[in-house]
This record gives structure tokens, sequence and C-alpha cells, in this order.
């Protein structure tokens, strides 16, 4: 009886699945339509990708997911780059059939779930390129996977072992993540199917392990960025299908091996920025597939092997910072498509090779500090797709060829501490990329010709010490771009062209020991960019025009000329003595002498008497019509504070006959307040004080949360109770800081804003979580940047009327517990009707972010609010403070950058290095760029906070960019 019923029950369950197979394709599960639900909701998707994602839909029909043509069940889910943040749902572990999960390159932050290790059938998991954290959860159980790329995240923790049972692996990917130093594990003996091994910037030490020298199948093997020691390995020879090697920034000593030569497949090899040294194997130049070579940075020396000449698809060869010597293979390029050559700072010598360009790919031609001699080939001069020529500092000579001089898309053409001779081609005038002409230290001859006005990006013209002649062309004033003019020591003659004073953002200009003549011309007091000014040893006549000395100088010299007349005091404060010494006609007031302790010649008291007769009855009359003006001023403003100041402190605060009792409250939010508990709040809750008040941390009783109380100062407690009230009591923005309500009795006033758990961006820059590394990563700071722009650009421009912050400063950005920024203290905030600004009765702001035209002017206009911001963008950059001792006395962190962005070296150097990366290094040096922007030191040469905001999301450091990329970016300092 018990058989037949079994036999009963199987047949019945067998026609149960006969119907679900029939009817499982028309249909879809709808716990997996839940489950990517669910995977939506923890996702911010701010292009709207996801919006196909419904509930009534099939998953089949999700953007991005792919099904099983049989079983209809969800097998692929592919989001690559676009732009999601949030977390990973751990509802995710419901999809059975999942055998892809591709979502790199977007926001994604939190825990890896490891309720993955439930979908057993995925071969392929890729979160590269995200802001994941925490520790990498066991996934050794997903024994089908082939592709594991966790790589370019925060992952911590020590470094995953258990990956070594996954012997499907053919993609491993685990880099440029946060694991705790240590060596990396000799454990990929198993891993016979693995291809492609990324491990770079990860803090591995010691030597490469044996196990990944086994690794027969193995094409890429990258573990650069590191601190891996030893020497470079013999036994690399076994792994005959590496096609790319990158070992670069690590502690590898020794040699390169003979044994490479005998990777066949190998393409790309970098072992740059290592402690290697000896000779290339002479084999190395038979690797005929070679298509990157980059050794530079190390000690190699001797000469490059000659094979390098016959290669045919070698493109990006480096070699600089080495001690190669010897003539440079003399086919090199002939047969390659070259367009990177980097052999700066060797010791070659010999004639200068003449084929790198034959195929006309090459963009970059870097041969600095070598011994070359000669002349530099005519080869060159059809070389149109040249972007950077520098070959300064060798021993060549000769003319250049005509058409080196018109390369349309060079950048910087750099000749100087050479030889040359012959003249500027007026075919210069072609050259319209161009934006630095270096020649100096060479026996160029000849007139400047014309053209060079018709570089309208050039932002240097060096070409001093040299032979050149003739006049100064007045075209040069059409440089609106130029910031740095050097022509000194030269021959040339005629007058300064007054037309130079155009030039609104020169820096310095540099025109000494020529043979120019005539009189300075007065518009050169226009300049109000200029810094430095050298006309030194000339033959200038005439007087120095009075007002140049409105310019802030940080160097003058106008010695050894024919100059006469009285030295502006202000100038000769600036430059002392030596700055007008050899100048006989040139003399100083008697009054100021002993006060500047000078020993120029004092100029004659007849002079000075004729001048003072002549002027004492204007200067009388002007004397006493201003002291009418100002008294009747003085009177006209005290009776109107009297008057409105009365009312005011009568209205908000009571007099001493009718002080209210009781507690005045003004609610901008909703939020239950009780007077009692902010008035006594107690003062071991006290998290900061500053130029106005103390900001107290209370946690209402109510269970309402948290707040942050502001007790004014006394003294200034009603201007900047009224001001705070009026700006924060009305706008509206998540950028800005809550003000919920205002408390006053009597002399005591408090404001009651949200409470913001991250502090200020200041405190958070300069915290460290642990071992050194800094509380924000660049994406953070990023953010926190992108967000205070957005608040002050609301201030700006969408408020009516526009509102001037006046202090904008890393302390006074607030961050809550998301670290997002917003803008607090409005304490002695301003608002405007006019774009031209408002006159401030005294002088605001901070040492370190007040812009520099509040030296000589009280007119507050936005763009004061924009240097600050940009000081704050290089606090982010930089991880420096505004102002530190080592920049020196007087000196702050615009001089320091400045000082440090003179090429591409130096430029590194400036940005962070507890998070700079590859990967952000790009966003780095675009913001970077936007913050010398912003501190422009003429107001008008700043963006307003709108383009600011624009630039800034064009500088957003969730895309992987190529290297091109890059060093199209960091040429702008250039």
């Amino acid at each position: 009886m018990a058989t037949k019923e079994n036999l009963y029950c199987l047949q019945m369950l067998n026609t149960f699945l006969i119907l679900c197979l029939f009817f499982w394709p028309s249909t879809s599960d709808p716990l997996e339509t839940q489950a990517l639900l669910k995977f939506k909701n923890q996702l911010n998707d701010p292009l709207n990708y996801l919006d196909s994602w419904k509930d009534s839909d099939s998953p089949c029909k999700f953007y991005g997911v792919s099904c099983d043509p049989e079983t209809g069940l969800v097998t692929e889910i592919s989001l690559e780059n676009k732009s999601l943040s949030g977390v990973i749902s751990p509802a995710i572990f419901v999809l059975q059939s999942l055998t892809s999960l591709w979502l790199p390159t977007n926001l994604l932050s939190g825990n890896l779930p490891s309720e993955l290790i439930n979908c057993a059938n995925l071969k392929v998991v890729n979160v590269t390129g995200n802001n994941m954290n925490g520790s990498i959860p066991d996934l050794s159980k997903l024994v089908k996977l082939e592709i594991l790329d966790l790589s370019i995240n925060y992952f911590s923790g020590k470094f995953p072992t258990w990956f070594e049972n996954l012997t499907g692996l053919v993609s491993l990917g685990l880099g440029d993540n946060n694991f705790d130093q240590g060596e990396i594990p000799d454990i990929f003996g198993k891993l016979k199917k693995l291809t492609w091994l990324y491990l770079a910037g990860s803090n591995f030490i010691g030597e490469m392990p044996k196990s990944i020298l086994e690794l027969e199948a193995l094409g890429l093997l990258d573990i650069c960025r590191n601190q891996i020691s030893g020497n470079f390995p013999k036994s690399i020879n076994k792994l005959r299908n590496l096609f790319q090697i990158e070992l670069w920034q690590n502690n590898l000593t020794g040699e390169i091996p003979p044994e490479l030569a005998e990777l066949n497949l190998l393409q790309q090899f970098d072992i740059s920025a290592n402690q290697m040294h000896g000779t290339l194997p002479p084999g190395i130049g038979n690797l005929k597939n070679l298509t990157v070579f980059h050794v530079q940075k190390n000690n190699f020396s001797g000469e490059i092997p000659a094979g390098f000449g016959d290669m045919k698809y070698l493109f990006d060869f480096s070699v600089y910072q080495n001690s190669f010597s010897g003539p440079f293979p003399e086919n090199f390029g002939r047969f390659s498509p070259l367009t990177a050559l980097d052999i700066s700072e060797n010791k070659f010598s010999g004639e200068f090779p003449k084929y790198l360009c034959q195929n006309g790919k090459l963009q970059d031609l870097l041969a600095l500090q070598n011994n070359f001699s000669g002349e530099l080939p005519d080869t060159y001069a059809t070389c149109k797709q040249l972007l950077r020529v520098r070959v300064n500092q060798n021993n060549l000579s000769g003319a250049i060829p005509d058409g080196l001089w018109a390369l349309p898309n060079a950048d910087i053409i750099e000749l100087s501490d050479n030889d040359f001779s012959g003249g500027i081609s007026s075919s210069i005038g072609l050259a319209t990329s161009l934006r630095q002409l270096i020649l100096s230290n060479n026996r160029f001859s000849g007139e400047l010709p014309i053209e060079l006005g018709k570089l309208g990006l050039l932002e240097r013209l060096y070409l001093n010490n040299n032979s050149f002649s003739g006049p100064i062309p007045s075209d040069l004033g059409s440089l609106n771009q130029i910031s740095s003019l050097h022509l000194e020591e030269n021959s040339l003659t005629g007058s300064i062209p007054a037309e130079l004073s155009q030039c609104s953002r020169l820096v310095e200009m540099n025109l000494a020991s020529n043979l120019l003549t005539g009189s300075m011309p007065h518009s050169l007091s226009f300049m109000n960019s200029l810094n430095s000014l050298n006309l030194s040893s000339n033959r200038l006549t005439g007087v120095i025009p009075r007002n140049l000395e409105k310019l802030k100088f940080s160097f003058i010299d106008m010695s050894d000329n024919q100059l006469s007349g009285t030295i502006p005091t202000d100038l000769l404060i600036m430059g002392g003595d030596k700055a007008f010494a050899g100048n006989n006609g040139l003399c100083i007031d008697e009054r100021i002498r002993n006060s500047v302790k000078s020993k120029l010649n004092v100029c004659s008291r007849e002079n000075v008497e004729k001048k003072f007769v002549k002027n004492r009855l204007f200067i009388v009359c002007l004397i006493l019509i201003s002291l009418v003006v100002v008294l009747a001023g003085l009177l006209l403003v005290s009776y109107w504070n009297f008057k409105h100041g009365q009312r005011d402190i009568e209205k908000q605060l009571g007099n001493e006959k009718k002080i209210n009792p009781k507690w005045e409250l003004e609610s901008f939010h909703p939020i239950e307040l009780d007077a009692s508990e902010i008035c006594d709040v107690d003062e071991d809750n006290l998290i900061g004080r500053g130029g106005t008040g103390k900001v107290y941390r209370l946690d209402l009783r109510k269970g309402c949360g948290t707040v942050a109380v502001k007790r004014l100062w006394k003294g200034n407690e009603v201007k900047l109770l009224t001001t705070e009230m009026e700006i924060l009591g009305k706008i509206r923005h998540r950028n800005i800081v809550k003000l919920y309500a205002c408390l006053t009795k009597g002399g005591s006033n408090f404001l009651v804003f949200e409470y913001m758990p991250s502090g200020n961006l200041f405190q958070a820059l300069h915290r460290e979580i642990k071992a050194g590394k800094p509380e924000l990563d660049w994406y953070q700071r990023f953010r926190i940047a992108l967000g205070a722009a957005k608040g002050i650009a609301y201030l700006h421009h969408d408020c009516s009327p526009n509102i001037i912050h006046r202090d904008i400063k890393s302390t006074n950005i607030l961050l809550d517990e998301d670290y997002e920024a917003k803008i607090a203290d409005f304490g002695i905030a301003k608002t405007t009707e006019f774009s031209g600004g408002s006159e401030s009765s005294c002088f605001t702001g901070t040492h370190g972010y007040i812009a520099p035209e509040m030296a000589y002017t009280l007119k507050v206009t936005e763009k004061s609010d924009i240097y600050s911001f940009g000081v704050v963008l290089l606090e982010l950059v930089t991880g420096r403070k505004p102002v530190e001792d080592a920049y020196g006395e007087g000196k702050d962190i615009i001089y320091w950058v400045a000082t440090h962005i003179s090429d591409r070296e130096n430029v590194l150097k400036v940005l962070d290095p507890k998070v700079v990366s590859d990967f952000v290094q790009d966003s780095m040096i675009k913001v970077l760029r936007i913050a010398t922007l912003c501190t422009s030191k003429l107001p008008n040469l700043r963006p307003n906070m709108k383009d600011v905001v624009k630039m800034l999301i064009d500088a957003e450091p969730n895309t992987l960019r190529s290297p091109d990329d890059f060093e199209k970016n960091i040429k702008t300092f250039f």
C-alpha cells in the first residue's frame, strides 16, 4: 500500500516539475524582481539609468540586466561607469543563476556583501574603481569564479589568502586598496590559469613570491607602487606569455637579467623609479614586439642597445634620470611609430638623432641635460604633431630649422643653454598653440619678429642672455596671457613700448642689461598684476612715474640708468638703495632719509621749497575742505547710528528701563526648544570658539536630537545677531548650515544651529584615522569642495540681494555625519544690491584667506569670497595649512604653491602624498588649476562661483582616465 502511494506521489511530482519547466520561460521569478528592486533602492542613480527597473516589468527588461533565454532567470548585471553611488544590497544573494556582477567605475561605498557566496554560479565579480571599504569577505566557495577584480577601492585589513582555492581564476585584481603592510603571500601556485594579476599600490614589502614566477599562463604582472625589494628575478623567463610587466616605483635592486630578452611576447616594460643599475642586456634590442619601454629614475649606465633602432612597434621610450652615455642609436624611431621620447638627464653624446619623427607621430621630444653636439636636424621641421620640444642644456649649435619655429601644435619649445645662433623666424607666428618659448643662454641674434605678438596663448617668453638687437616690438602688448617676460642681457635698443602695459596678466618683466633709451612709460603703473620689474643697466632717462609705487612689488631694480627726479617713497622702501644706485640724477626726500636709512643723494632744498610754495595754497585748501566734509559726515553718521541703533536695541534686547524678564525666541525651522536648557548649556560641552562667540554641543532633553548653540561675545551681539538672523533665517540650501532659532534676553544672545558631528573642514583635514592615514581621502575632499562651492554659488547668484560671506575658510565649512559640507558663520556677511559690491567699514577676514585687493580697497565683492575659497581648495589638494612657518616669513600657501608648479615633477609634489594616487592625480591637478584661477592676484581674472562649480564637476574623480588625459591636464601649468 505504501509503495503505491509513493509511486503516486512521484508521478504527481514529475507532472508538477514538467509543468514548471514548460511554463518557466514565459514568466519571471518575482523573488528576483524584488531582489533587484531592493538592489536599486540602495543606490543613488543621478543619471537615471535604472528608470526601467519597475515592479511591473520582467527583470529581463531592466537596463543592464541579462537573462538566460531558456529559464528566464537573471544571469548578468552590467552597470559600468554609470555614476551610481550607495551600497550593494545583500538582497542580491537571491539571484542563484547570476554568473556576472559587473559594476566597475562607479561611486559605490560600504562593504562587499558576504551573501555573494550564495550565488554559486558566479564567474565574474568586478567592482573596481569604487569607494568600497571594510574587509573583503571570504569568497572561496565561489569555485566557478574566473574574473575577480576588487581593485581601486578602500578595502582594508589583512591581504586575503582564500583566493588560492579559486583554481579557475583567469584574472585577479586586488591592487590599490588599503591592506595592512606586509609581504605578498606565497600562495599563487594553484592558479595555473591566471593570465592577469594586478596587485599595485597595496602596501606590500619584501621580495616577489616565487610562486608568482610559476604562473606560466600569466600575461600581465602589475605590482607597481609598493615597496617590493630584492633583485629583479632571473627566473622571469619562465613566464613565456608575459606581454606586460609593471614593477615601477618599488625598491628593486640589481641589474636587468639577460633572461628578460627571452620573453618574445613582451610589449610593455616599466621598472622606473627603482634602485637598479648596470647596463641594458643587448638582447633587449631583439624584443621586436616592444611598444613601451620605461626605465627612468634608476642608476643604469652604458649605451642603449642598437637593436632599439630596428623596432617596428615602439611608441613610448623613457629613460630619463639615469647615467646612459655614448651615441644614441642612429636609426632609433626610423621604423617605429614613436610618439613620446624622454632621454633627459643622461650623458648621451654625439650628433642628435635625426629619425625620431620619421613616421610623423612624435609628440614629446625631451632630451634636456645631455651632451649632444652639432646641429639640430632639419627632419624635425616637418614634425607637425610635436607638442613639447625640450633639448635645453646640451652643446647643440647652428641655426634652428625654419619649420621648427612654426610647429602648429607645440605647447613648449625650450632650446635654452646651448650654442644656437641665427634669428627667430617670422614663421613663429604660426605656432599659435605655444605657451612657453624659452631660448635663454644661446647666441641667437637679429631683431625680434613682430609675429611674436600673434602667440595669443603664450605665458612665458624667455629670450635672455642672447644677442638680440633692435627695438622691442610693440606687438608684444597683444600677449594677453603672458605672465613672465625675460629679455635681459641682449642688445635691444629704442624705448620701452607703452603697449606692454596691455599685458594684463604680466607678473614679472625683466628688460635689464640692454641698450634701451627714453623714459619709462607712465602706463606701466596700470599693470596691477606686475610683481617683479627689472630695468637696470640700460640708458633710460626721465623721472620715475609716481603712480608706479601703487604696485606692490616683491622685486624692483632700476639701477645703472640715467634717471632723474625724486624716488617715490614706497618704491624706495620696496627696493632699497641698491635698486636705484647708479642714477646720478635720482634723489630722495630729506624728510624720509633717516626713516628708510638711505645713503642716496638728498634732493636739493631749493627744489623742495619751490615745490612746496607752489602747492602750499592748494594743500591748505584741500585740508580745510576735507576736514569740513569729514566732520559733517561724522556728525551725520553719529546721529543716524544713535536713532536707528537705539531702535534696534530696544526692539531686540530691551533697554535698561524695560528689560524683558522672559526669553524672546524667534524660530526659523520647526524644532521643539526649551529656553532654559539653551541658556544653561554646560561649559563641558564647548566644541569651539571664534571671533563671534563660543559654540556648544547640546543634546535636547525631549529627544529632539542634537543642536549646536552659539553664545555671542559681549559687545558685538546686536550686530552679529541681526546679521545672522537676517541671512540664515531666510535662505534654504543643503550646503548652508540651518539656523533653527534665536534666543535673546537682556544682554544674552544665543543662536541655535543644526549640529555638525564631523566638525569643521580644517579639523578633518588634519585628523588621522590610524598609522598616518588621513581621515579624508580625495573622493571625500572633492565632494566637500563641490558642496561648499554650490553653497557659495547660491549665496552669490541665487539670493536676492546677493550675499557676500567675507570670511570663507576651512574652519567655517562644517561637515555632517556623511561629510556633507555646509557654510557657516555669517556674522560679518554683507548683502549687496549691486554687482560692484559694497564698502566695508573695516578690514575683515582671516589671515591666509584675505584677498590681496583688501590691502588697498575696502570695497567688498564676491571676488573676495572666491579668493578665500581658492585657498580652501589649495588646503584640500595639498593637505597643508594656509600659513606655515615652512613657507617663510610673511609667505602663505599661495606663494608656496606658486613656487612648486614650474614643471611636471614639482606639480606632483604639491599634491597631498597621503591621498594622491594614479587614479585621482588627474582630478587633483584639475582642482589645483581651479584653485590657482580663484587666487589670481587681480579680482577680474577670477571666475565666478557658477563657473567654479562647473569646473569642479568636470574635475570629478569618478572616471578612470588615460595617462594621455593626465598629461594634457598637467600641461596647463607649463
